[in-house]
């Protein structure tokens, strides 16, 4: 539907559209004292002062050179936008879908008598939160910043970080009751335009009433929704968001979400930090293993305890056999029932030190790790190492640095527990074959999941296992196909005699 200049209609169709709200602004006033004119917003979504000095006064006070009574009606909105208002965020409309949509995300709507145009006037002004360092994502060595909920400034960081004109920044809406704004950022030159036209593919088919977070894209976008592996990462930090950009991959923002998603996805991404690259590399390239390490533990320690002990107890050396038995003497379970009752209630511990008060969680772990757990020895409900491998088991799965990685290992352990009190050792490599066989089968938007080891590719494996110095990661994965493979180009030489620029001597 178009304006058609009454404003008596357009206030019938504000009102019962959104006028019974108490908080649904509307203030009739005359143009330079002439025109009669109305102004719709939503008091606390937009910013007052801008309201009141960029807009209301100019439109209010004649200007010295200018005789209203001169001024064409149908020329008055061309006239305001460009010789009146100080503000640069002003455009005519002339739907009436349009206008209600402005208003309804915080913009202000100006129509004014006779004129078949209204004003669309931003003037959001959402109160939010400052700039902190990400309370998900900690980090020793590297910038502090994380994203905020309001996309502009989430873009902005993004900006400040990568001040590139290849850089592309395009928008969409995303639910049909919240409008939520969503914003996929990457590199013209470099990312592929099949990996985009795909994402738009999957994005412009999600029909839902509303966005509240970028999980529920993810979780619409991903290639397999059964799958416990995340194939969609997830992250609060501007610089890992540019790190990804200039690897040839896509971020996806939402208005409202302090997380950004990033596609496509490999496994190897969910045991790296910021870190690795922060530091030297030879240390990084031991502490990573020291990560794998810890990655392995959480997932297959208790299943090989329980196949050891319940199936082979001949593998255990003597000495070390006789102390197990004699910490399990008074233990009435088996060792798989042992384990089970113990993972399951460091989990129920571990949920609740979450979602209690942070001055009160830690407190609770304390206790729940001490007393709860030689309080469940003392009474031959577990013995000592059951206790010592359950322990090592958490510890491992805090060491990965992604939450819904470390949470999917968490998740598997259980199925391999009752294999191995099944069928033994053979039951925790039948599981892991499984599981083995599921990550191989498993694609993020065409790239296959444990790229590049498989399929291999000896330039990406540089940074698998180990972080190789970074003049030999010179180009970019080929997974990923981007149109510039090369990221770090080699010095040129310079001919007898000639010296490079800044380096002659006075």
């Amino acid at each position: 539907m178009e304006l058609n200049g009454d404003l008596d209609q357009l206030d019938t169709i504000m009102q019962e559209t959104v006028g019974e709200s108490a908080d649904f602004s509307v203030r009739r006033f005359r143009i330079f004292g002439h025109y009669s004119a109305v102004i719709y917003c939503f008091s606390h979504m937009v910013q007052q002062t801008m309201l009141n000095e960029e807009i209301m006064k100019p439109l209010m006070n004649v200007p010295s050179h200018l005789n209203p009574e001169l001024l064409v009606r149908e020329e008055l909105a061309e006239f305001l936008v460009n010789e009146t208002l100080y503000h640069c965020g002003v455009e005519t409309e002339k739907m009436m879908d349009r206008l209600l949509s402005a208003v309804l995300a915080g913009d202000t709507v100006i129509a004014i008598e006779g004129v078949k145009a209204a004003l669309l006037i931003s003037t959001r002004g959402i109160e939010k939160r400052g700039i902190e360092q990400p309370a998900t994502e900690q980090v020793i060595r590297g910038p502090r910043e994380g994203f905020i909920e309001t996309l502009g400034t989430n873009l902005g960081l993004i900006r400040y970080r990568l001040q590139s004109t290849q850089l592309r920044v395009e928008s969409m809406e995303i639910g049909r009751r919240t409008k939520s704004k969503v914003a996929l950022c990457y590199l013209r030159d470099i990312t592929d335009p099949n990996l985009l036209k795909e994402l738009k593919r999957r994005l412009s088919n999600i029909d839902i009433d509303g966005i509240l977070d970028s999980g529920y894209l993810e979780q619409f976008i991903e290639d397999n929704k059964w799958s416990p592996f995340p194939q969609v990462q997830y992250t609060e930090r501007p610089d890992k968001i540019v790190a990804n950009l200039l690897e040839g991959r896509v971020a996806i923002l939402v208005d409202g979400s302090p997380l950004a998603l990033v596609v496509p996805t490999i496994f190897a991404q969910f045991y790296q930090t910021v870190e690795d690259y922060t530091e030297r590399f030879l240390l990084m390239s031991a502490i990573r293993l020291a990560r794998l390490v810890a990655l392995i533990f959480s997932l297959v320690f208790p299943a090989l305890y329980v196949a050891v002990i319940s199936f082979n107890p001949e593998l255990i050396p003597t000495e070390f056999a006789v102390a197990v038995a004699g910490g399990r003497a008074g233990v009435p379970f088996p060792a798989v029932v042992e384990v089970l009752i113990m993972e399951v209630s460091m989990e129920v511990l571990r949920e609740a030190t979450i979602r209690l008060p942070q001055q009160v969680g830690g407190a609770l772990s304390i206790v729940g790790v001490l007393v709860i757990g030689q309080a469940a020895v003392a009474a031959g409900f577990a013995s000592p190492i059951t206790v010592v491998i359950i322990a090592l088991t958490t510890i491992g799965s805090f060491a990965t640095p992604a939450y819904n990685a470390a949470l999917a290992l968490r998740l598997l352990r259980f199925p391999l527990i009752f294999m191995a009190g099944t069928f033994g050792l053979y039951g925790v490599m039948i599981g892991l074959i499984l599981i083995a066989n599921h990550m191989l089968s498993l694609k993020s938007f065409g790239v296959p999941y444990l790229s590049p080891i498989v399929p291999g590719n000896f330039q990406g494996m540089k940074d698998v296992l180990i972080r190789s110095p970074l003049s030999w990661m010179n180009r970019r994965p080929s997974f990923l196909a981007p149109q510039d493979d090369v990221k770090l180009r080699p010095p040129q030489k310079h001919q007898d005699g000639e010296q490079p620029d800044g380096d002659q001597s006075s």
